[in-house]
């Protein structure tokens, strides 16, 4: 696990600016730093050693020395694909995944992405081409960034912290990505926070001119459902637990300690039971967090003790949560305001302490169907089968401006799927953007091409597809990333392997909903692994008490109103409104004020001070 850098094409001094940029991310990778520098390409690795960790130094060189490569991430089948590689004759300097990576991408060229089972990010120069190779994993599990002056890459990194300090680089906020962080809580576009900074998208990869730096960027993978309708539970069950169990073992590959989390819910929990399959009787540590107003103590300490963990629970105290918003907004690199990301950023520092590779159940939720409103489209058949007259009636009174959960729903029928699902987080509407915001007015990201991909599922693989595509590497992904990371700490996703996704993609709805509830057939597979009270335990992952605690702190709200920032941005007027309601019991506006906390630390981070 590392971060890494690249700058593409002449530069006065790219090896001063490659060591400033990596040195922005040392905590990436503590361990050691590499670098290769050349007239047409500077690249550079901070490194976390977790494989050969004696031996594993980048960047690594080819035998010839033709190609030179950096990478960000961990290769679970590097050791089958370097016993066919060692077989077509080449030869080692390492035991790392690194260089099977180097090595496969001499015999596969551009189609090495294909062979890969993990996550990774990384950066080959092909000298005999004069091309700079880049690529992304399937889901966007570890981030990338390219810095583009017109039509030409420019720079690469791991961080957009690594690139703004170019001194070619003019640092401009994007202000669209503000308007579209309104409604989503994270930014859903192309082009980040930064004006000319953009993220490689997941499942893709460019090819550089090394010399000009003009490019193309290559899709090479896309997720799609194909549900097998002649799917038994029984079989699929016992499929669904030999596939989860092979992942976990493939991500079990470190020389160093590892852990997970568990949080107190299915998804964590199976993932260790799963490491309980293959290993029953080794030490293995968990650790969870929680508020004193709210937690899942109980629950995971149930499962340590079946599980047999040494098991660490974590206190988040509100006064640090807050204060340390501005340090995590910065890891982020653009506002995120998932409450539960802080509570991961303090839960990856305990952690860090003990291990430096930890298990995690991310990507359950939008694979396998566990989120309540991915049952939505069912509820919605149901009322379909009301008679027609009775319907009519029951959707006339909609039009009262009556605010209920029931009034709510049947609005939502009213619409196109298409029209009100845009994924998971759905903050402020459109209309509600558009009259708080000040600026110039965004159409809302075009969801249409993902849609137009997902025309012949159902409309809970629709949700699932959109939430796929953007709200996993948006949010969820993202802050497992950048909050573990800060801390210098390895976070493995095994839901997330390919042939985890390749099997859950199959999964038809009737055993992905069941008996009232979500990922049934995940549940089921869980049944001997985990506690029987996990198995229909509700999700909450890390919740966390942001409601109350924006209640009981006024100086919180009293900043908000006073930033210079939020103020020449939106309707102060709005927000005091919003506030006032809040304190008062009146709503709970605790994400909607999270929204502008979250950006006020952000702008405070890289435009209040040094950084």
């Amino acid at each position: 696990m590392c971060g890494i850098a690249g700058i593409i094409g002449r530069s006065e001094t790219p090896k001063e600016a490659l060591d400033e940029m990596l040195n922005r991310i040392v905590h990436r990778g503590p361990d050691d730093s590499g670098t290769y520098v050349d007239a047409d390409i500077a690249l550079g690795m901070r490194r976390l050693s977790i494989i050969d960790v004696e031996g594993g130094k980048q960047p690594i060189s080819s035998e010839d020395g033709s190609l030179i490569i950096v990478f960000n991430g961990e290769i679970y089948n590097f050791k089958e694909l370097r016993e066919e590689l060692l077989k077509n004759g080449h030869t080692f300097k390492t035991n790392t995944d690194t260089e099977v990576i180097l090595h496969l991408y001499e015999e596969k060229g551009e189609d090495v992405v294909k062979e890969l089972r993990g996550m990774f990010t990384f950066i080959i120069y092909d000298m005999k081409k004069g091309k700079v190779f880049v690529a992304r994993d399937f889901f966007g599990i570890k981030p990338l960034y390219y810095l583009k002056n017109g039509d030409r890459i420019t720079a690469i990194a791991s961080e957009i912290k690594s690139l703004i300090i170019l001194p070619e680089y003019k640092k401009e906020i994007n202000e669209e990505a503000i308007f579209h962080y309104l409604s989503y809580q994270y930014n859903p576009l192309k082009e980040t926070f930064f004006k000319n900074i953009y993220k490689l998208p997941p499942a893709t990869y460019l090819i550089i001119d090394a010399k000009t730096g003009k490019f193309e960027e290559k899709k090479y993978w896309n997720f799609s459902f194909n549900q097998d309708e002649n799917m038994q539970e029984k079989t699929g069950t016992e499929k669904l637990l030999r596939t989860l169990v092979d992942s976990v073992q493939h991500h079990l590959i470190s020389d160093v300690p590892l852990g997970a989390f568990l949080s107190g819910g299915i998804d964590s929990a199976l993932i260790v039971g799963a490491i309980r399959k293959v290993h029953p009787n080794g030490e293995l540590k968990t650790f969870t967090i929680g508020s004193k107003e709210i937690n899942e103590f109980a629950e995971a300490k149930e499962q340590a003790d079946v599980l047999k963990t040494t098991h660490t629970e974590i206190l988040l105290n509100p006064d640090e949560y807050f204060a340390e918003l501005p340090q995590i907004a910065w890891h982020f690199d653009e506002p995120v305001a998932d409450p539960s990301a802080v509570a991961l950023y303090f839960l990856a520092r305990e952690t860090s302490k003990h291990v430096k590779v930890v298990l995690s159940g991310e990507g359950a939720d939008e694979l396998f169907g566990g989120y309540g409103i991915y049952r939505e489209p069912f509820s919605l058949a149901k009322f379909n089968r009301v008679p027609k007259v009775l319907r009519s009636l029951i959707l006339l009174l909609t039009r009262l401006p009556i605010n209920a959960r029931g009034f709510n729903f049947l609005r939502r029928y009213q619409k196109k799927l298409e029209e009100r699902y845009i994924g998971n987080a759905h903050i402020f509407s459109t209309k509600e953007a558009e009259e708080i915001w000040r600026g110039k007015l965004y159409a809302r990201m075009n969801l249409d091409t993902f849609y137009h991909q997902a025309k012949n599922c159902s409309d809970s693989e629709k949700m699932q597809f959109i939430d796929i595509n953007t709200w996993l590497p948006g949010d969820i992904l993202a802050k497992a990333d950048k909050m573990t990371m800060a801390h210098s700490l390895e976070l493995r996703v095994p839901f997330l392997d390919k042939e985890v996704a390749n099997f859950a993609s199959t999964i038809p709805d009737g055993l992905k909903y069941k008996n009232g509830t979500t990922k049934y057939l995940l549940r089921k597979a869980s049944e001997g692994l985990v506690p029987k009270t996990t198995q229909k335990r509700k999700k909450l992952g890390f919740p966390v008490p942001l409601a109350q605690w924006l209640r009981e702190r006024a100086d919180w709200q009293e900043k908000l109103l006073k930033h210079s920032f939020i103020a020449s941005r939106f309707d102060m007027k709005i927000i005091k409104k919003l506030i006032d309601a809040h304190v008062a019991g009146r709503a709970n506006n605790a994400r909607k004020l999270f929204i502008f906390i979250m950006l006020a630390a952000w702008y405070d981070a890289f435009y209040g001070g040094n950084k």
